[in-house]
């Protein structure tokens, strides 16, 4: 099933690729496609810490609103499952949905709002007790001054399977620098707040360095979180895998990119 949702997935990529490499540099059309060696989302691995296969595409309105998609492997849900036998379904994919408006309040000073809901296809997390459904939307709002950015995402629903979660928050800063011939420093922190569910709320941080060498962007990045020790849990840790891996621990995360 894994490997045929890949397969599928890559071949459809290709099929956009290809139609994308026509297109006039000037296209509000674009693609992206890469792989990582973890797909960590605020700091917590979704891959028990192994590599995973990305991609997305996006459509940029000349009026400011934009609207995509993205796509990644990941295996944290059916790892849920494993814990205690339950059927999860064959989730092993996430499927990004969004759409937004970017703007101008100065010539120094932008912003970004808008809807993103995360959905699992074939995931029946929601069936096991315990859990709610995978399926999450949330809104945001950024600001941008400069290189530095600070975003602030809300729950409309519960937050990737917590219970009684709903209106939960995240924020985030980050400042990409442009240190010359190709290359860039990010350095990010946020706070990932779940509501009504506080052993599990956490900080992350990361510092990536990245290299657009034109046919393709190479990052690495140091990530961690200081996620809480939770009595009962294997290495009494708020997220870990079936193995009892800490998934928030401090690593590094390469990454390879070709957007079109």
């Amino acid at each position: 099933m894994k490997k045929s949702i890949l397969v599928l997935g890559i071949a459809s990529l290709a099929s956009l690729l290809s139609v994308a490499a026509h297109a006039e540099d000037a296209s509000p059309l674009s693609f992206n496609i890469g792989a990582v060696s973890d797909y960590r989302y605020r700091g917590i691995s979704q891959t028990k810490l192994k590599p995973a296969v990305q991609g997305g595409v996006d459509y940029a309105f000349s009026s400011g609103f934009y609207v995509g998609t993205w796509l990644s492997t990941i295996s944290w849900i059916r790892d849920a499952g494993n814990f205690n036998g339950a059927d999860v379904g064959g989730a092993n994919l996430e499927m990004d949905l969004y759409g937004g408006y970017k703007g101008e309040i100065t010539k120094d000073l932008s912003y970004d709002v808008g809807v993103l809901s995360y959905y699992y296809p074939g995931s029946k997390l929601g069936d096991v007790a315990g859990f709610k459904t995978a399926n999450t939307t949330e809104i945001y709002g950024a600001l941008t001054f400069g290189p530095a950015t600070v975003k602030y995402s809300h729950s409309l629903t519960t937050l990737f399977g917590f219970v009684d979660s709903k209106n939960s928050g995240y924020i985030e800063a980050a400042a990409t620098f442009d240190v010359g011939n190709g290359f860039s420093v990010t350095p990010h922190v946020g706070y990932q707040k779940v509501r009504n569910n506080s052993s599990y709320s956490y900080t992350d941080y990361s510092l990536t360095g990245a290299k657009d060498f034109g046919f393709m962007v190479v990052s690495l990045a140091l990530v961690g979180t200081d996620t809480k020790s939770v009595p009962g849990n294997p290495n009494s840790n708020a997220y870990y895998s079936p193995a009892g891996k800490d998934l928030g621990k401090t690593a590094l995360v390469l990454g390879l990119k070709k957007t079109f």
